[in-house]
């Protein structure tokens, strides 16, 4: 077996793609972990904004809950049906494109891209922020753990998804297990209490109330679409239909709803008993920093077991959400490449049935940014929710075009209509609450990643006019080409090369660049081994031609006989043929060929359609 292959597994056939096909169950850890890990810092992202009216802030965070949990069920009952019209996956950009028009279609995919990256830098910063915050020793490590833990997970992803799921099931499951029953203990020892449960472990106090200025709508509003942070990681279902199991459009419904099940209990619950057990955010600047959800734990159970296990849980879950993004975007990607917007590699599946490309590339991505912020991307987090609700918005809004060009109206068409509109309003607030803190960016990236869609499906047309024809296949007689070997000496790499250049035809020449007295031998050896035999046998010899180089070049005059072949043949071609040695030690590539590589790349690269290039193999023994 080799290397690859254990890495990666075995290659899958495409009749084997049904055995990759996953569960309702399993969707939850491969499309869903984005969206639950925003448990844990969604309510924390309101209450920190809440801070500035200190315990006030405790009162309204069940409301402001209540709101975003509203949102949540709007946007999974329109993801529902999305899911149902759409069963070819592609979710907002897919109904964007073909209800909105292409560049609706384009800017949802831009803010799909732009979610998913950002998700994976994001998600394993925190993980890996978290557990070098709870092991101070690791912080100098931090973003070398953030790229070991980003390549172990695109490694899990580049064995098919039915491995990922299998891979991340138990962490997911650990995590929802424990937060449910942290909630589901919290919540019957308030009930016992009164509502004035007493904490197992204190939680530091909270500022008085109106510290630092009173309540206000506008405080109320960057509370709530700072809240939305949570709802991220929601359209992931509807962008990979295709991977369930038949009936798929059903199966991706039920693991829809596993996971805004899970996730609309995760937020209720951790607003309710924040306000209980009177939880407050910590500045995260603070030396004295606490997550809401482990000073929760800790208020609930106490720090034993159960609050080492969830505080385990809780990293493990942040670290690994980065998976939602390689389930979703090489998908998302391959239907871009498939409208021509980006290449065609995107479109094709690897070795394991899964779009090695896009793992490859969001690996990429998401490792630039790791390394450029050090491994601390908090400043991206706004950028989170803004790609998030674009493609919300511009999903619901296809879907109300949907349902009118079917002349299907009613609760479907006004559900969507609702939802469009909650979402714009929520992506509006968004936008102008986190502008100062980063979300002034999207009005590059965006626009950046529409330039190169632009630029991509610009170039596939101007390929696909000049080289489409309707034309037949040319058979009036052709002028005889000049067939050019470049040689260094004589051996049988040469010999090969011009047996085979022989069989081309024309007028075949051997040239060799004479650089500080090289190959003045081959005049000899030409006469006898090739001159010689060609007349014992009634042939044409091969014409030897020697350049000069007095500047101890070679390509500069290759270049100029070949260009010089050219028009002595004005409607004919000049096929050059480059002898190469090849080795099956990769490293032994390194010491051959660098002078063939050099001419290749000239002669590819200097756009001339009548000069064709043929490579002709010399295999070496081990």
């Amino acid at each position: 077996m080799s290397l690859i292959e254990r890495l990666l597994g075995r290659t899958l056939s495409s009749q084997e793609e049904s055995t990759q096909k996953i569960t309702p169950l399993a969707g939850v850890p491969i499309l869903g972990l984005d969206a639950l890990s925003s448990a844990a810092y969604g309510p924390e992202a309101a209450l920190t904004v809440l801070l500035a009216i200190g315990a006030l802030g405790l009162n309204v965070i069940g409301p402001i809950t209540l709101a975003v949990v509203a949102l949540l069920f709007i946007v999974y009952l329109s993801y529902r049906q999305t899911i149902a019209a759409y069963p070819q996956g592609g979710g907002s950009y897919t109904v964007a494109r073909e209800n909105l028009g292409v560049g609706a279609g384009l800017l949802a995919g831009a803010a799909l891209i732009l979610d998913y990256v950002l998700n994976v830098a994001v998600g394993i910063s925190a993980g890996v922020g978290a557990v070098a915050s709870a092991f101070p020793a690791l912080l100098p490590l931090r973003v070398e753990l953030c790229l070991v833990l980003l390549i172990v997970i695109a490694f899990v992803n580049l064995r098919g998804l039915r491995e990922s799921g299998a891979a991340f099931m138990l962490p997911t499951l650990l995590f929802v297990v424990v937060l449910v029953g942290v909630i589901v203990v919290g919540v019957v020892k308030t009930v016992l209490a009164g509502g004035a449960p007493v904490a197992v472990v204190a939680p530091p106090g909270v500022l008085a109330a109106g510290a630092s200025g009173g309540l206000s709508l506008w405080l109320i509003v960057r509370a709530f679409s700072a809240g939305c942070t949570a709802m991220t990681g929601v359209e992931a279902v509807s962008n990979g239909v295709p991977n369930f199991r038949d009936p798929a459009p059903r199966n991706a419904q039920l693991s829809l709803s596993y996971i805004v099940g899970i996730l609309a209990l995760l937020l209720a619950g951790v607003a309710y008993l924040s306000r209980a057990y009177h939880i407050s955010a910590i500045d995260p600047a603070s030396p004295a920093y606490q997550s809401v959800l482990t000073m929760l734990v800790a208020a609930v159970t106490g720090k034993g077991v159960v609050y080492f296990l969830s505080v385990f849980a809780i990293l493990l879950v942040l670290c690994l959400s980065a998976n939602t993004s390689f389930a979703d975007l090489p998908r998302v990607a391959k239907l871009l490449a498939q409208d021509n917007y980006l290449p065609h590699a995107f479109a094709s599946r690897g070795r394991r049935l899964v779009y090695t490309s896009g793992i490859v590339a969001l690996t990429l991505l998401a490792g630039l940014l790791l390394v450029v912020f050090g491994g601390v991307t908090d400043r991206l987090i706004p950028l989170f929710a803004i790609g998030a609700f674009l493609a919300f918005t511009l999903s619901q809004a296809g879907m109300v075009t949907h349902w009118r060009r079917l002349g299907r109206g009613g609760a479907p068409l006004a559900l969507n209509l609702v939802g469009a509109v909650a979402t714009g309003v929520t992506l509006l607030v968004i936008l102008v609450s986190k502008f100062t803190d980063g979300a002034w960016a999207t009005l590059v990236l965006i626009p950046a990643l529409l330039l190169v869609f632009t630029l991509t499906r610009r170039h596939y047309d101007s390929v696909r006019v000049q080289v489409g024809t309707d034309e037949a296949l040319d058979y009036s007689p052709r002028v005889a080409p000049v067939v050019i070997v470049p040689i260094q000496d004589w051996t049988a790499v040469t010999r090969k090369a011009l047996r085979f250049a022989m069989k081309v035809g024309g007028d075949v020449r051997a040239v060799h660049v004479q650089i500080e007295g090289s190959g003045t031998q081959l005049t000899g050896v030409w006469a006898t081994l090739v001159e010689r035999p060609a007349q014992a046998h009634g042939a044409t010899a091969p014409k030897l031609v020697l350049l000069a180089s007095p500047y101890r070049r070679l390509l500069e005059p290759l270049s100029d006989y070949i260009r010089a072949a050219e028009q002595e043949v004005p409607a004919g071609q000049v096929v050059v043929i480059i002898p190469e040695l090849i080795s099956t030690r990769w490293y032994h590539s390194f010491l051959h060929n660098a002078r063939s590589t050099a001419l290749k790349a000239k002669l590819y690269f200097g756009g001339d359609r009548r000069v064709v290039v043929i490579n002709v193999p010399w295999y070496l023994d081990e």
